[in-house]
């Protein structure tokens, strides 16, 4: 890992970021084609958390928060900080008071595959944040990372400028240069739903909309009636 600190990035349009937010990490995973997605161990820190932003991303050392400090100076206003380690680390190196500072850049909220602890003062502040863990333990700061550098979180390449949408169901990444092809995508699965949801309402079942008699009986399935059902041992 190469120290360093990469300024000025280039971001995904935030009108277009706002927009995959309001229509949500499932959606937006599913029209990337099931691509995307972080894995299910990140969870957010209290019920109902949604956040959508662009990435500025921190590479630190385990069981050191330095480097998070430095990403707080590369922040600005719509940013979602995205934490990882060199190696696994579910030590607490993100709390209140970084919280703090990062809300007066303007940032949405943080995704991290550490720790996090002062989670009721993070909750009662309404700070969203998604980890793997919630731990106490504290950190030093006496190591160099990189700020601003692809990372690897969740199983996910994440780069500086990247969308990024969290919800209940989890977080998606949206690469810079996909983001207005993907929503598009996501738009138009959204108002495929619309119209499906109105049919199930009407009673239509999801055998029919999604004709998928075919596929029972192309796999072998068979309707039988009770009574002639031979495997019956009543």
């Amino acid at each position: 890992m190469r120290p360093m600190i990469v300024t000025g990035p280039p971001r995904a349009p935030l009108p277009e970021v706002d927009s995959l937010g309001a229509l949500g990490v499932a959606t937006v995973h599913e029209a990337m084609g099931r691509d995307g997605l972080l894995d299910p161990r990140f969870r957010p820190i209290y019920p109902r958390a949604l956040m959508s932003g662009t990435a500025v991303t921190a590479l630190c050392r385990p069981g050191d928060n330095l480097m998070i400090h430095a990403a707080v100076e590369q922040c600005r206003e719509g940013d979602v900080l995205v934490v990882t380690t060199s190696s696994e680390c579910h030590d607490g190196l993100f709390g209140e008071l970084l919280a703090v500072s990062l809300r007066s850049r303007g940032v949405r909220g943080l995704v991290t595959s550490t720790g996090v602890r002062d989670t009721a003062a993070l909750t009662a502040m309404g700070f969203p944040v998604w980890s793997t863990s919630v731990s106490a333990q504290g950190t030093v700061k006496a190591s160099a990372g990189a700020v601003n550098v692809p990372v690897v979180v969740g199983g996910t390449v994440v780069r500086p400028g990247d969308a990024i949408v969290a919800d209940d169901d989890g977080v998606v990444c949206v690469p810079r240069g996909a983001v207005s092809e993907v929503l598009a995508a996501a738009k138009a699965r959204a108002a495929r739903e619309d119209e499906t949801r109105e049919a199930l309402a009407r009673g239509e079942l999801g055998l029919d909309r999604y004709k998928l008699r075919d596929v029972l009986a192309q796999l072998g399935v068979e309707y039988v009636a009770y009574e002639d059902d031979e495997q019956d041992e009543r």
